[in-house]
């Protein structure tokens, strides 16, 4: 019995990871691809000492906290929107958002701030034609995984493996986690300088 339940896990966690990792196989022409776009931008950041702030909404929101995390270990002067201690966002600054269906009214909101405060926008979305915040972004980061407005088994009533945004929720982590490899290297940070940055309040 413990056998088979270690097979079926093992199956299942091998098909949503391949489906995640398909996503990376998807072209994103016109577009640049999404590990350039932000390894740019996030350099950029540093090199001018700027900040970052990081927004988005439901579980999109959590791998941007799961992300703001790694970008404060690299060194980085990391914020999240909604944190009682934000400071205001400036010209020089970067604004990192997520969209997957394309646009929520608080992030189109939240865009918009930034972008009339002068600030680098960058959206990360799977709908860089048709979405409400892209009018908002300087730089598009297209992640072309299923989303909530793509999820045409739902409508059908069938049962996905991967529902609803999970798809490119999972996308983005994986693309997170190389972000953070590629840009350690170009900033210079060893394992033991990210690690230093860690809290000793847990």
């Amino acid at each position: 019995m413990a056998r088979e339940k270690s097979e079926e896990m093992e199956k299942l966690s091998s098909q949503i990871c391949n489906q995640i990792c398909a996503v990376f196989a998807n072209p994103t022409n016109p577009h640049p691809p999404p590990l350039d776009i932000l390894v740019t931008e996030l350099a950029g950041v540093s090199r001018r000492s700027s900040c970052v702030f990081l927004h988005g909404v439901g579980r999109e929101g959590l791998m941007l906290k799961a992300f703001a995390m790694r970008l404060f270990h690299l060194g980085l002067s990391t914020h999240l929107v909604s944190d009682m201690t934000t400071p205001p966002i400036s010209p020089s600054d970067l604004l990192i958002a997520s969209a997957g269906p394309g646009g929520f009214s608080t992030v189109d909101a939240i865009c918009s701030v930034a972008k009339s405060s002068g600030a680098r926008v960058l959206l990360l979305t799977a709908q860089p034609e048709s979405g409400s915040c892209v009018k908002h972004a300087t730089a598009v980061c297209y992640v072309p995984a299923q989303t909530m407005a793509s999820d045409e088994a739902e409508e059908k009533g069938e049962r996905r493996l991967l529902p609803m945004g999970s798809v490119y929720e999972g996308a983005m982590f994986v693309l997170f986690e190389m972000v953070v490899y590629k840009l350690g290297e170009v900033l210079g940070e060893s394992p033991e300088s990210v690690r230093s940055r860690h809290t000793n309040l847990e």
